[in-house]
């Protein structure tokens, strides 16, 4: 960390040879980090996963996707790590189309995927070791992120010795060790209790604060999609269609708990509800 307490970034010069996603965002962002237009998605001929979906994202937003299951709230987020192919419409992450392997973009999923062989500062900085970041630079962020997420004195630990909750934590410190300016967060605190789950959601907004990447975050969680965003976008059932864009104008930095007590909260969850019932019934 440095001496104001924040996490600070890889130094330049740390990688291998940049890719052309990740020198272009250094070079500068389009207005908009993230551009979706027209976008319909199907699994072969009976599934029609995603309709006529058209969003925006600016630079440094946190935006939550939520909508009943099946809707295609995965899907989008497959579709902009590069995992599925554009079928029809178009998808531009910082200027370009979606790929697998590009290192602007990392994506954080509900189960923490630890390999049971690494400890868990080997496991915070896989993902930086396979794009060739500097063994020491990884190793600093590695130790500093796991530090941010309360596992300070476990960095020697292997996952059988973590518990669920410390897991999840090793993987918010991976996913923030990749320096991508894009992350997709797919459930990230879907299976964690009450009380961690909160714990994390702190965490991140504490990482997210420092950083302010772009976060594309899937919940069925309204409160917590409500504590997190910038905005909150609500999908109707499958075939999903975006049926609401909400921004969330409650003032940052913003704590878990004491949001429960805010009006202007509560009048936000029942908004959303509203428009998630609407999609339920479309």
């Amino acid at each position: 960390m440095n001496a104001t307490g924040q996490i600070a970034p890889a130094s330049a010069g740390t990688t291998a040879a940049a890719s052309p996603e990740a020198a272009a965002a250094a070079a500068g962002s389009p207005r908009d980090s993230v551009i979706i237009e027209g976008l319909n998605h199907r699994f072969g001929e009976t599934v029609h996963a995603a309709a006529d979906i058209s969003l925006t994202f600016a630079p440094g937003e946190f935006v939550s996707i939520v909508g009943p299951s099946g809707c295609g709230k995965t899907t989008v987020l497959n579709l902009l790590a590069g995992l599925l192919s554009v079928q029809e419409g178009t998808v531009s992450i910082f200027g370009s189309p979606p790929r697998a392997g590009r290192h602007d973009v990392a994506y954080m999923l509900a189960r923490d995927c630890l390999f049971p062989w690494l400890t868990a500062e080997q496991n915070a900085e896989f993902g930086a070791e396979v794009r060739h970041v500097d063994r020491n630079v990884r190793r600093q962020r590695s130790r500093d992120l796991l530090e941010a997420v309360g596992l300070k004195g476990f960095e020697k630990n292997y996952p059988k010795a973590l518990s669920h909750g410390m897991r999840q934590r090793v993987a918010l410190a991976r996913t923030f060790c990749l320096e991508s300016p894009l992350l997709l967060m797919d459930e990230p605190f879907g299976a964690l209790d009450a009380q961690t789950k909160m714990q994390l959601e702190d965490v991140l907004l504490s990482l997210w604060m420092k950083e302010r990447r772009n976060v594309v975050f899937i919940t069925h969680d309204l409160a917590e999609a409500i504590t997190l965003s910038d905005r909150v976008i609500v999908m109707s059932a499958r075939p999903g269609r975006v049926i609401a864009d909400i921004p969330i104008d409650l003032p940052r930095p913003r704590s878990v708990s004491a949001l429960q007590k805010d009006p202007a909260y509560h009048k936000l969850y029942s908004q959303v509800w509203e428009k998630l019932e609407m999609g339920l019934q479309s």
